[in-house]
């Protein structure tokens, strides 16, 4: 059986080291994660893919959250493509449970994963007009409390520089090491089933 699986570009390297340790023996394209400032190009992107490749494949499993991408499922349904749970990375990473326990403790948290800190200046500050407009970062940020960054494969660089940004942006700072979390169960039950 042939599987094609469609990832965000943040999730990308992660579902390859997820795919490499199982030794799974499937296609792995991605999208650009950028597309996540303007939504509708994650469903447009999708479409396109899938519309020209899909008839390649006996199964397509797409690894994103909702994301805000309208239309999403539906798009997917359309071309019998499957979508693993959750409505974003950060609940995946940390698992529904963990993920929700720490949302009751601080509903006012701001997430990082390995990738969202290393594509951070472009990304976040960048991607959300602060580099040109810095004075509208506490607009952005003004009833953010703490940052979380959930880690799958912390090192000194990443954790001084997480450290950083949440002082810069006046947050208080916690590091959960999360690993690949519940993206790796799911997308693990997700491949059993066409096994």
């Amino acid at each position: 059986m042939s599987i094609l699986i469609i990832a965000c570009g943040a999730l990308a390297k992660d579902t390859q080291a997820i795919i490499d340790k199982y030794h799974w023996t499937v296609t792995l394209k991605a999208l650009p994660a950028i597309y996540h400032l303007t939504p509708l190009k994650i469903t447009q992107a999708l479409d396109a893919l899938l519309s020209e490749i899909r008839n390649d494949y006996d199964q397509v499993i797409v690894v994103y959250g909702a994301c805000g991408a309208v239309g999403l499922d539906e798009l997917l349904a359309k071309h019998r493509a499957t979508r693993i749970s959750g409505p974003h990375c950060y609940e995946m990473y940390a698992g529904a449970t963990h993920f929700s326990r720490l949302m009751d403790e601080e509903p006012g948290t701001f997430f990082l994963t390995d990738w969202l800190l290393r594509a951070y200046k472009k990304a976040v500050w960048q991607g959300l007009g602060l580099d040109r407009h810095p004075e509208l970062a506490p607009l952005y940020f003004g009833n953010t409390r703490r940052l979380v960054y959930l880690s799958q494969q912390p090192t000194d660089k990443l954790l001084a520089q997480a450290q950083a940004i949440a002082n810069s942006l006046g947050l208080t700072f916690e590091h959960r090491h999360v690993g690949y979390g519940e993206l790796e169960t799911r997308l693990a039950i997700e491949l059993k089933n066409y096994r």
